[in-house]
């Protein structure tokens, strides 16, 4: 904080104070997008690369297994990782770290019961095993932690750690598996691996994350901020993130999950594949998000932040899309000729991850201004988009233009009512 008595008496002073503050900010902001963003690049690499030798391992119809419900678990931790943005935006706040490492285990429990109800509801719906749902499943529960320890990290604007964290995080989650398929194991195997790195994962970030750093800074945090400060926070808040959470995680999921129901599973296998350049597309400027996240959560900064990240989202996905127009006929030649049908649909599917990126970056917005209500108009096309694939879906083609038709509407729908209502 500047000292009153330059202010008063040195307005040129005052003047040369600020803008070596603004130069500042802007390369602590520098520095924290590269730290964040290699440290998530290098986690999305390694989740991508442990698809290769899945798809060629597992077969079409295993590796459609394996993709489907690596997606339902993503489902079933909506709430662990509203607990990400709801811990982030009270550190910022002020809220104190005790009410939130309890907060955490209360959703923690939620999620691990939750997810003993998800196995045989996904059982029913994609046509799996138990063994394969349950360990999958399984995975949901610890990434409440990780994603806990992961908000008091970005909330304090600790980026340079988070970063390490969300690579450690990576390598624990994506290592295991790669090393169960070329040890031949089945997607059982392949995801019970998964799991039990995340279990590993989820104990580092605790003993990382859970002792108070005494020069913790909250990002945007008045001078009043302190550990004890701050309103309560509980399930309820968590509710109300999973809920926008949910609507995110849903979209960038639903045709996946429901390629098994209308597709052969020859053809969901293949539309598996696909859904692997959504998910890059989709995953790979996440970094974004997670920096401006503070930003978008301060009142002062949150308009600004909004426009700044959405261009810059904007512009990779335009190059995303158009790397994956050209590479896409590479893909019988790295992969496997059984996935030629979809080589030619890639550009599609990273259009609609990119599209998607987008969209979250408005429903995180919503979270850090404590506007819930800012996911309707997602939700009922998310809705709208179910009903159309149930009825009308009958190919990959089908399917991944349905997709992209949706994520396109939802991103227009969510930032004219956003514009609307404010």
């Amino acid at each position: 904080m500047l000292p009153s008595k330059s202010i008063v008496t040195r307005a040129g002073r005052l003047f040369s104070m600020v803008d070596v503050a603004a130069r500042v900010r802007r390369g602590s902001t520098a520095a924290s997008l590269g730290w964040v963003t290699a440290g998530t690049l290098l986690a999305n690499l390694l989740a991508y690369a442990a698809q290769i030798p899945a798809s060629r391992v597992l077969g079409t119809d295993g590796f459609g297994e394996f993709s489907v419900l690596n997606a339902a678990m993503l489902v079933a931790s909506v709430p662990a990782l509203a607990v990400q943005t709801v811990v982030a935006r009270e550190v910022v706040r002020g809220t104190a770290r005790r009410r939130l490492w309890r907060l955490i285990a209360g959703v923690l429990l939620v999620v691990a019961g939750g997810a003993v109800i998800a196995v045989a509801a996904m059982m029913r719906i994609a046509h799996t095993g138990l063994a394969p749902t349950a360990a999958a499943l399984a995975g949901a529960a610890p990434l409440a932690v990780i994603a806990g320890g992961q908000g008091f990290l970005q909330g304090a604007g600790r980026f340079r750690m988070l970063g390490g964290v969300l690579a450690g995080v990576g390598v624990a989650r994506s290592v295991p598996v790669v090393a169960a398929v070329y040890a031949g194991a089945d997607a059982t195997g392949a995801l019970a691996a998964g799991t039990a790195g995340t279990v590993v994962a989820a104990a580092v970030v605790v003993a990382l994350t859970g002792r108070r750093r005494t020069r913790e800074t909250p990002v945007g945090a008045g001078v009043d901020a302190g550990p004890g400060s701050g309103p309560r926070v509980g399930l309820t808040d968590v509710l109300a993130a999973s809920g926008v959470q949910f609507v995110m995680i849903v979209a960038v999921s639903v045709d996946l999950l429901l390629s098994r129901a209308v597709l052969t599973p020859g053809d969901a296998g293949l539309y598996a594949l696909g859904a692997v350049a959504t998910k890059a597309a989709f995953w790979l400027p996440q970094a974004i998000g997670v920096v401006a996240y503070p930003r978008l959560a301060d009142p002062v900064r949150s308009a600004a932040a909004l426009r700044r990240a959405a261009v810059v989202l904007t512009g990779i996905g335009v190059a995303v899309t158009a790397l994956a127009a050209v590479g896409g006929p590479l893909v019988p030649v790295v992969i496997s000729e059984d996935y030629r049908p979809v080589a030619g649909l890639m550009w599609l599917f990273a259009l609609t991850g990119s599209l998607l990126a987008v969209l979250q970056l408005l429903l995180l917005a919503a979270i850090a201004r404590d506007r819930a209500r800012g996911a309707v108009p997602a939700f009922v096309t998310l809705a709208v988009e179910v009903v159309v694939i149930a009825t009308c879906v009958e190919s990959v083609v089908g399917l991944a233009a349905v997709a992209a038709i949706a994520a396109a509407t939802a991103v227009a729908a969510t930032a004219g009512y956003s514009t609307v209502v404010g």
